[in-house]
């Protein structure tokens, strides 16, 4: 099967780095099902691309396990097979750690980490059956490295840098690979609202000296979705400027 012929899953897609993800996997042929939890997202992003039938919004809940199983059980039916799923949603709910509530801590894990777990069971069982697919997670420099303030945000990205290589390791002897991309600071508008001390700070670690911007890291998504990757499986990308080395 070509990358033109492939279904791809993407969550977080109605904005920033998921709405580019969308680009790039579109530019590819690919037929996209756009998954985010808010319809108004859906429809000033994807749903605005003109891209016809080759894009599918759908409003999902990531955290709802029953609720990811039936969307990728309803486009494996509608399409007769599911090639690709990016797991880009995720949230941040910082702070110090002596300070974290309970109640952000486990909101992080469960959109950040749990979701791709459930997103992950529920395309295996498909692309093990048809021997063959890519599963994409979006991790963090966060999650390489720690980063004061961040311990539910970095613990979520590690978790799901564990969830990759486990998952490709699974998964390989049926053709179905998974990696993850690990971006670095991203001018999104989530990074747009920090303090300039932040930024300031941030750009001191970066070597190419700027940030990246949301096609940097949706290019990598494409690539390793794609059949130009066809012989990677359990990596990690870092798109982050030279950060992590």
């Amino acid at each position: 099967m070509t990358d033109s012929e492939k279904v791809a899953i993407v969550t977080g897609a109605g904005r920033g780095i998921g709405l580019e993800i969308v680009k790039e996997l579109l530019k590819l042929g690919m037929t996209v099902v756009a998954v985010d939890l808010k319809d108004e997202l859906l429809a000033s992003g994807p749903g605005s691309l003109g891209a016809g039938d080759k894009v599918v919004c759908r409003k999902l809940d990531v955290t709802d396990s029953a609720g990811f199983t039936a969307l990728v059980d309803d486009m494996a039916e509608k399409y007769g097979h599911v090639d690709v799923l990016v797991n880009n949603a995720g949230i941040t709910r910082d702070g110090l750690l002596m300070r974290m509530e309970d109640s952000d801590w486990e909101l992080v894990l469960k959109v950040n980490l749990s979701s791709a777990f459930f997103g992950t069971r529920a395309v295996s069982k498909y692309m093990v059956r048809q021997r063959g697919g890519s599963i994409v997670n979006m991790a963090s420099y966060s999650g390489l490295e720690g980063n004061r303030g961040q311990a539910n945000y970095a613990a979520s990205k590690a978790g799901l840098l564990g969830l990759t290589k486990t998952t490709a390791k699974e998964l390989a002897g049926k053709n179905v690979r998974c990696n993850a991309v690990a971006p670095g600071f991203i001018k999104t508008e989530m990074t747009d609202v920090l303090p300039q001390q932040a930024k300031d700070m941030a750009m001191e670690q970066i070597p190419l000296k700027r940030f990246g911007a949301p096609a940097d890291i949706a290019r990598a998504v494409a690539f390793l979705a794609s059949d130009a990757s066809d012989y990677i499986t359990g990596q990690v990308l870092s798109v982050d400027g030279g950060m992590h080395t």
